[in-house]
């Protein structure tokens, strides 16, 4: 990912996290509890018709070592 579309990508997180505050509080609960092999992670999208989708996964080691590393790309080593 070029520098650019990372700065815009952080100006819309910025903006996602003050739109939807209880969401972060959600991530950081699951994160407190601690992602482990077998747990169920579960999507629900309803759109605005009202149809519904819904997917889950049951994690991996291989998803929680992704999760974790995507959870680490903002962190930088200072």
């Amino acid at each position: 990912m070029n520098p650019m579309d990372m700065m815009q990508l952080a100006g819309r997180l910025g903006i996602f996290k003050k739109q939807h505050p209880k969401f972060g509080k959600f991530l950081k609960a699951v994160a407190a509890k601690g992602l482990t092999e077998g747990s169920v992670m579960e999507v629900k999208f309803k759109s605005t018709d009202e149809k519904e989708f819904v997917a889950n996964i049951k994690l991996t080691p291989e998803d929680i070592e992704t999760i974790n590393m995507i959870k680490n790309m903002g962190r930088t080593n200072a």
